[in-house]
């Protein structure tokens, strides 16, 4: 699946024609994450993920690991983004983050569309944003936030055993995870990945706000 006219069209289209549901109080804290849409590139990627021997067009996705720094958090996988500030929008503010966290800096023209929001049990409702990243040589990762910046093919999210759902005691809906290569994201992270490739690339109108978060990410 290259990064190309083709896909970016299919993807804007699609996002278009859903229905996204905006969720939370109205009083609830306010974030938006980047689902930015990235050339595979070359380079180091995951255990169990293989590397492209030269430059690669394929699509991806970039992802990043939270500083061991931060108090919230601390190495786990995420999408580039924080609160909304003001008056902005979910939109600039997902663009404001992904310079912020990796230096991307990216016009409004790049932005497709949004999916669902997702509230998290620490009271936040983060809105996903689908962005269209291109090449993207050059990424800096902001050492007081992130550890390392990922691109990941987008084929490995559409793995067959993907996504797993686990039962959890406290509630009657299953943690959502989502494994890439020999490791794992955990939600919210994971639902947005998950709801992204069965809207954008399969074509189907799937639900992810129900989903729950392992203990771990509720802080």
């Amino acid at each position: 699946m290259d990064l190309d006219d083709t896909l970016r069209e299919l993807i804007a289209g699609r996002l278009a024609r859903f229905d996204q549901r905006s969720l939370g109080a109205p009083d609830s804290r306010r974030a938006a994450v980047a689902l930015a849409l990235i050339e595979e590139g070359t380079g180091a990627m995951l255990p169990g993920i293989d590397a492209p021997a030269a430059w690669s067009r394929s699509a991806a996705m970039l992802l990043t690991r939270r500083s061991q720094r931060l108090r919230n958090h601390p190495g786990q996988w995420a999408l580039p983004g924080g609160s909304i500030d003001g008056s902005e929008s979910p939109e600039e503010a997902a663009l404001r983050e992904l310079h912020e966290e990796v230096g991307l800096r990216l016009e409004q023209s790049a932005v497709l569309g949004r999916l669902d929001d997702f509230v998290t049990r620490s009271g936040f409702s983060i809105t996903p944003v689908v962005v269209w990243a291109g090449e993207a040589y050059e990424l800096e990762p902001n050492a007081g936030e992130v550890a390392s910046i990922h691109r990941i093919p987008l084929s490995e999210f559409m793995r067959t055993d993907a996504p797993w759902l686990d039962p959890i005691e406290d509630s009657e809906q299953p943690v959502l995870r989502m494994p890439v290569g020999l490791t794992w994201i955990a939600a919210p992270t994971a639902a947005f990945i998950y709801q992204f490739r069965e809207v954008c690339i399969a074509g189907r109108a799937t639900r992810v706000a129900h989903f729950e978060q392992p203990m771990f990410a509720r802080q």
